[in-house]
């Protein structure tokens, strides 16, 4: 049975006797690529994305994914997506993976519909989840002035004075789209710059952000919503409290491996370990992108991990089927 699944087309039905080639967990680069390549070597793959474009679709400006002089996260995805259906790839959204058994060289893939899919290969392109400060006022106000999306939030702060926290790349460019709305932002960083010297010359010259280094929260505080946050500097060795609305959390990620934790090979910073050929350490499972230890988290290294990724399990099926 041929089935084409489209953003306008019916929801994708599940037959319980089909054996997929991949079950692919994951709607990124990553996720999408490794469909496409899949696809493209005549097998079967089925994409499971439970949030459309991952973290893409929370980047506003992308200037360095290759054929793009500049273009926004929710329309690079809206082309994954395009390109993804036409090849006819079968996709489930807004559903995600509760578990991951394999038994007589199959996979079981139980949803959160309580249903199960069986595959030959398992492609993990998880990602992160946004890395926290772990203080009691964050969790308290979170949504209440704390916010770790700087370009879905950032116009509830016009004319407000807000902090961000983080010296990466995606603190760097929270600050610049943040201070298009804010009266004020200020970038607080424990350490040195990690962002792009480009992305640091964009903030440098934005009038309404300042910045210190050196310097972590040590609390977040207010009754109903955001009214303060203190400020410590390990150099000084002092805690300054500052007046603000709104913290935005830009501290990087943390991997999504609940669902294979028992079975993969972890770092020490809980990202899956895989080879060239992003295999993990158990067979048939393979891993892409942000989750994994490849060491650049960038757009367009995760969808060559993809491609990587759908080529080496296309590969893997190949051999098993010839035994």
């Amino acid at each position: 049975m041929e089935l084409n699944i489209s953003s306008w087309s019916a929801p994708l039905t599940l037959d319980p006797n089909i054996v997929w080639d991949s079950v692919i967990i994951g709607g990124g680069p990553a996720g999408y690529n490794a469909a496409i390549y899949m696809v493209r070597k005549g097998l079967k793959p089925l994409l499971l994305i439970g949030d459309r474009g991952g973290q893409v679709s929370l980047t506003n400006e992308i200037e360095n994914y290759l054929g793009f002089e500049e273009i926004q996260g929710g329309d690079l995805v809206e082309k994954f997506h395009v390109q993804a259906t036409r090849l006819n790839v079968d996709i489930l959204e807004s559903i995600y993976a509760n578990k991951i058994v394999k038994d007589d060289n199959l996979f079981t893939v139980t949803l959160t519909t309580e249903e199960d899919v069986k595959a030959k290969t398992v492609i993990i392109a998880t990602g992160g989840e946004h890395r926290k400060l772990n203080l009691e006022g964050e969790e308290r106000l979170s949504a209440k002035g704390v916010s770790y999306c700087a370009i879905c939030d950032a116009p509830f702060f016009k004319d407000k004075e807000v902090i961000i926290v983080g010296g990466g790349d995606s603190a760097v460019e929270a600050a610049v789209d943040v201070a298009k709305w804010a009266k004020h932002v200020h970038v607080v960083h424990r350490s040195k710059w990690r962002a792009e010297k480009i992305l640091l010359d964009r903030m440098f010259e934005t009038e309404n952000v300042t910045y210190e280094l050196g310097s972590t929260l040590s609390d977040i505080g207010g009754e109903h919503s955001v009214e303060y946050v203190d400020i410590y500097n390990k150099d000084s060795d002092t805690t300054t409290r500052k007046q603000v609305q709104g913290v935005f959390v830009e501290i990087g990620q943390d991997p999504r491996v609940d669902l294979v934790k028992d079975y993969v090979e972890l770092n020490e910073n809980s990202e899956i370990v895989v080879d060239k050929y992003n295999a993990t350490n158990f067979p048939g499972l393979y891993a892409a992108g942000d989750v994994t230890d490849v060491p650049y988290k960038q757009i367009i290294t995760a969808a060559s991990d993809g491609a990587v990724a759908g080529l080496s399990a296309s590969n893997y099926i190949l051999k098993m089927e010839e035994k």
